[in-house]
């Protein structure tokens, strides 16, 4: 079953334009999660379970995984199910021409997606990802049953289906605000049609997980940076006190 939902992932799990503008609002995600490298680490085996068999990180290596604390070994053992090797690039084994033929187009590589899909009215990439994955709701009328609030039309059936169950849109009517002869449906969130193998709560924690992990892959110097600049900025105060008192101590004698 979880090899049909990942082959069928590949009716372009993204899209290839950005979400539409009449879309839910994005969420917040705590980018601070980046740090917690056993998010990260977690992040990365959802990432190698349900995303990488049709999608692919070709910026990454698996061995750059080390830097959020994976030995060779464990990469080996837990993300790794071709015969890659571990100093190879996180390809997929869908060919592109299979999937132009199947699905109509090729899915995006998923390496920068966490850049790629910022904007500046709505929020950072991290938030449309961590909106996007926690929007889907079951429709009928699509042709893989799925719709998404976050990315109306969204051609990508909801792969982690199972971890989150299925959920529907709540909306009430209420009145137009420009026109008070109408009405209009106003969305209020969601309903649990039928569990999943993870509660809400479980499963946000899930998504923010993976979500730190395709963040972490945009740009995996990020942490590292940030802590460097830390350490910089105290070098700094520092430097800056001692040489306000080298200046007094200088200038002391001078009338």
């Amino acid at each position: 079953m979880k090899k049909l939902l990942l082959t069928v992932l590949a009716a372009f799990a993204f899209g290839t334009a950005h979400a539409a503008s009449e879309g839910v609002a994005w969420d917040r995600f705590d980018t601070r999660r980046i740090t917690d490298l056993a998010a990260v680490q977690h992040g990365a085996k959802l990432f190698a379970n349900y995303c990488l068999n049709c999608h692919a990180a070709s910026y990454v290596r698996y061995n750059r995984l080390r830097d959020i604390g994976l030995t060779e070994e464990q990469i080996k053992s837990n993300l790794i199910f071709t015969g890659a090797k571990v100093g190879e690039t996180m390809s997929t084994s869908l060919d592109p021409k299979d999937a132009k033929e199947w699905f109509g187009g090729v899915p995006p590589d998923l390496s920068l997606i966490a850049r790629s899909r910022a904007d500046a009215s709505k929020g950072s990439g991290a938030d449309y990802l961590y909106t996007y994955l926690r929007s889907y709701v079951r429709d009928e009328s699509k042709a893989t049953g799925w719709n998404n609030l976050a990315f109306p039309g969204v051609g990508m059936p909801h792969v982690l289906w199972e971890l989150q169950g299925v959920q529907r849109a709540v909306y009430a009517t209420e009145k137009d605000p420009h026109d008070a002869k109408r009405t209009v449906q106003v969305f209020k969130g969601y309903e649990l049609a039928s569990p999943g193998q993870l509660t809400p709560a479980q499963y946000n924690e899930a998504v923010a997980d993976l979500v730190a992990y395709l963040q972490w892959m945009g740009e995996p110097s990020q942490a590292g940076r940030v802590r460097l600049g830390v350490w910089v900025l105290l070098f700094l105060g520092l430097f800056t006190v001692i040489a306000w008192r080298l200046n007094a101590a200088y200038w002391k004698d001078v009338r």
